[in-house]
């Protein structure tokens, strides 16, 4: 599992690990994986031309001495000091006597556009705010150039706790981070100013509960429901759905297709659009006579494509079996009946749902998504699942937000929602809590839309036909 941690706990961390070493080896320790990350990246280091774009934190410092190190092997490296009077002094004089030159920021913009590699050192990981007005022009010089851009521990101008990007910010192709990673590398907007994001241990005694995580394959195969020899299809768990409308069967169809491949035993079918749902799945079990009387569930699914049917999510609000909400059933289901619900909920809105329900633009959901995703759990005692760029995943009682890494822009199409709920809901009715159906869906979702598009536009259909090749995927790894 891939953790992350914010910036106070990092420096806690480098603070007690500089106090057991000399002095300068935290440094040096990052200045060689920065190196090597660098050296990697170019193929040949010798006669390469680096640019190092220096700030006056300790990121500026690892640049430096990772300058020096590619100097002494053949490149031409040549610094940029931001705040000459307040820039690494130790740093800077291993870098000229290795060879390296110094220069001011006015006479920079040529060496950048003829540079192989610029390096940003700009801003460290407490920076807030964007780029200052004296280093946004280098860096939008460095990204129109033709050189590779490495960011030290973190893109400049992006925040390392939230992924918020307030104003001008570095555009990296490597973002070579020390220690740990930090929220802002796994979660947008931030994440796509990082590029590919590689991690150098420094040696750093972190604590056991990060304020972030991201499953990878051998997670989610642990978290996979799994029939036994004994099973059968009521004791691998039943998921209702109840969705669809005159208006949007197609939603029903979508939200069952979902819960078909989630690893329940069975899916029982609630709503207008039965005659719809058993023409495309027969093995359906389809109700028309409500929630309450449509036989055992161990979980529900309630809202995608209800339209205005507010009482049968209050119907299915009521029940005592896990609830996943989704869609219409964001805007009909009271928050006070949601937070007074004795069973696991999963709500799964996308960032204009959840902007409606938080009272805010969409644009501020999208621009905080972490703290956006921690406040709508809160607020309704539930677990959420916030859709989008990056999928976030926060449990009402706090704890460690899960961030999806899996996923493709082609799942931005109409329907992939409802597959994505039927999906979850069915891990709930398996027996896996809020937090893990939520995540092992959004995973399973992610890498069946990359399945599923392949490079090209696919369907919502397609994305749940696909979900078994990811399963299998997860499961062979």
């Amino acid at each position: 599992m891939r953790t992350a941690y914010s910036v106070e706990t990092v420096r806690t961390a480098e603070r007690e690990l500089m106090a057991r070493l000399p002095d300068g080896a935290l440094m040096q320790r990052a200045a060689a994986g920065l190196a090597a990350a660098c050296a990697d990246l170019l193929g040949r280091v010798y006669g390469r031309r680096i640019v190092l774009l220096v700030g006056s934190g300790d990121n500026g410092g690892d640049a430096l001495y990772a300058g020096a190190r590619l100097a002494r092997r053949g490149a031409g490296v040549t610094a940029v000091p931001l705040a000459p009077d307040r820039t690494h002094p130790g740093g800077l004089a291993a870098l000229r006597r290795a060879g390296g030159a110094v220069v001011r920021p006015a006479d920079a913009g040529d060496l950048i556009d003829r540079a192989d590699l610029v390096v940003d050192g700009i801003v460290g990981i407490g920076g807030t705010g964007g780029l200052r007005p004296d280093a946004a022009p280098l860096a939008e010089r460095a990204a129109a150039s033709r050189a590779a851009v490495v960011a030290v521990d973190l893109p400049s101008g992006v925040e390392a706790d939230t992924g918020e990007v307030r104003g001008a910010a570095v555009r990296a192709d490597l973002t070579v981070t020390f220690g740990a990673h930090k929220p802002g590398l796994l979660i947008d907007p931030a994440r796509e100013y990082a590029g590919t994001v590689r991690l150098v241990d420094i040696g750093l005694d972190l604590p056991a509960t990060p304020e972030l995580q991201a499953l990878q394959h051998a997670d989610v195969a642990r978290l996979l429901p799994l029939p036994a020899g004994e099973s059968d299809k009521y004791r691998r768990g039943v998921v209702g759905i109840a969705a669809g409308s005159a208006r949007y069967p197609g939603a029903a169809v979508l939200a069952v297709s979902g819960a078909l491949r989630g690893g329940a035993g069975a899916v029982r079918y609630v709503g207008p659009a039965g005659q719809t749902v058993i023409a495309r799945f027969p093995e359906t079990l389809v109700s028309d006579r409500g929630p309450h009387k449509a036989g055992r569930v161990q979980a529900w699914v309630v809202g995608p494509g209800a339209g205005d049917d507010a009482a049968t999510v209050a119907e299915v609000m009521a029940t005592d079996v896990p609830v996943l909400i989704d869609a219409d059933g964001l805007r009909l289901a009271d928050r006070d009946a949601v937070r007074a619900r004795t069973a696991p909920t999963l709500m799964t809105p996308h960032a204009g749902e959840a902007a409606a329900l938080l009272g805010v633009t969409r644009e501020e959901v999208e621009g905080a998504r972490l703290s956006s995703v921690r406040e709508l759990a809160a607020r309704y005692g539930a677990t959420v699942l916030l859709k989008g760029s990056t999928t976030l995943v926060a449990a009402p009682d706090g704890g460690p937000v899960r961030a999806n890494p899996t996923g493709t822009p082609w799942l931005a199409t109409a329907g992939s929602g409802d597959v994505l709920s039927g999906l979850a809901g069915s891990l709930l009715a398996a027996g896996l809590s809020a937090r893990d159906a939520g995540s092992v869906a959004a995973y399973l979702h992610g890498l069946a839309g990359r399945f599923a598009a392949d490079g090209a536009p696919a369907g919502a259909h397609d994305v749940a036909e696909m979900i078994p090749e990811a399963w299998r995927d997860v499961r062979d790894a």
